[in-house]
């Protein structure tokens, strides 16, 4: 009798998965938090990068806008490799090149040269959260794939995180070149993938298939245009929009703003970065339970309402504490908050033998629309006298607001199985 009530138990959450599905999901972890690491140290070095080749905080931002705008790139063309012969090549790839991108461009002899090497980064970076996230997703059971879906995508701030560390340390040490110098690292996550990883089984029965039936999808990113899945694509590029356009709001000239208009420290501006990343993590893991629980919309439109009303607490005052309570909430927020469903929702929205390419165009298109958003709130702050603060807070609303909107007209995926059945026709 005890023996058939302890089997008729369900068995916890974290016990389901098998070791290569939580080897691939930590593949997938690995390169989105080096990714973050590389990728946001350039918010915290623009001021040193503006003062070291003389050259206005403007022009540096523009490579920040360049490097969005190369992720378009890279996510397409890894996107449609994914698709076609699987998910790890391309994430190995991916993670090589922003590695080597952004240690190259710690030798920059001229502001030229490190504008060419971060706009290589932004290629290699938008190779990998496509092949990186379908892995995850594809492989991941049903039942927590909200929560670990949010973990993934909330690592994020554990990079950035990171990032703020080193900064807040070794800045004064090491310079904006030791900054990039140390981005190199993540290079080493790829001995663990090639070893350790395998393909999704639904995308290897799903090629299969593809083959035997004659029905190969030669050209993915079209047919995430076709008639039967149109509204599902424009509306999701939509809802990425307006979460990228609030997220850079937030965060790209966040650093310089506190550099410039408040002159603190670099251990002083490191510290609200620091606790707003820890709480982007917290933020996605708990959101990422509630949407198991009552679904991904919800769990992204209530924390996007809440960050329209949070961004000025922290943007209008010089108040160090409130400046880092602040943008930790916002943090919560606007970063975890909104952010932790990007991996699950999107993926889930998308049949599989288009699965990564259709996650690629539609969160890199936004990251191409992100990219005017630094160039946009400097114009701002200097030509109308708001101030880069005034200027984060009219953009945060903005994007918080599309963002909401948008996921009011989108589909609730809560529960959905991924399956390898041919859609596309």
């Amino acid at each position: 009798m005890a023996a058939a009530q302890d089997a008729a138990k369900p068995i916890p959450w974290w016990k389901e998965p098998t070791k290569e599905q939580w080897l691939a999901w930590w593949a997938a972890w690995l390169g989105w938090t080096l990714d973050a690491f590389d990728f946001t140290m350039f918010l915290l070095i623009m001021v040193a990068i503006s003062q070291e080749f003389h050259v206005p905080l403007t022009a540096v931002a523009f490579v920040l806008t360049v490097t969005l705008w190369m992720r378009l790139v890279g996510a397409v063309a890894s996107g449609w490799l994914a698709d076609r012969v699987g998910r790890k090549i391309p994430l190995m790839i991916s993670i090589l090149w922003y590695s080597l991108s952004n240690f190259a461009a710690g030798f920059s002899p001229s502001f030229a040269f490190l504008f060419f090497f971060r706009a290589c980064l932004g290629f290699g970076m938008g190779a990998e959260w496509p092949a990186g996230s379908a892995l995850a997703m594809e492989t991941w059971p049903v039942r927590s794939r909200g929560f670990m879906g949010g973990v993934l995508q909330g690592s994020w701030g554990m990079g950035f995180m990171l990032a703020s560390a080193v900064y807040g340390l070794f800045f004064t040490y090491i310079g904006w070149r030791g900054m990039l110098w140390v981005g190199v690292l993540p290079a080493f996550a790829v001995l663990y993938v090639r070893k350790y990883v395998r393909e999704p089984p639904i995308w290897v029965e799903n090629r299969r298939r593809q083959r035997l039936e004659q029905r190969e999808v030669r050209a993915p990113l079209f047919a995430i245009f076709k008639p039967a899945v149109l509204r599902n694509t424009l509306t999701a590029c939509w809802w990425m929009a307006g979460g990228f356009i609030a997220y850079y709001s937030v965060n790209s000239l966040f650093a310089s703003h506190l550099q410039k208009d408040l002159g603190l420290s670099p251990g002083e501006v490191a510290t609200p970065i620091f606790f707003a990343n820890i709480g982007v993590f917290l933020a996605a893991c708990g959101w990422g339970w509630f949407a198991d629980k009552w679904g991904r919309r919800w769990a992204m439109i209530i924390p996007g309402l809440i960050g329209c009303l949070v961004a000025p607490s922290y943007l209008i005052t010089t108040n160090m504490l409130m400046v880092t309570v602040g943008f930790t909430l916002q943090g919560i927020c606007a970063g975890g908050g909104m952010q932790g469903q990007f991996a699950p929702y999107l993926n889930e929205r998308f049949p599989t033998e288009v699965r990564a390419t259709a996650a690629a165009f539609c969160y890199h298109q936004a990251a191409f629309i992100g990219g005017f958003v630094p160039l946009v709130l400097t114009w701002l702050a200097t030509n109308y006298g708001m101030g880069l603060g005034g200027a984060m807070i009219a953009g945060t609303v903005f994007g918080c607001l599309n963002f909401v909107l948008s996921l009011m007209f989108g589909p609730e995926t809560k529960g959905k199985v991924l399956v390898s059945d041919l859609v596309v026709t």
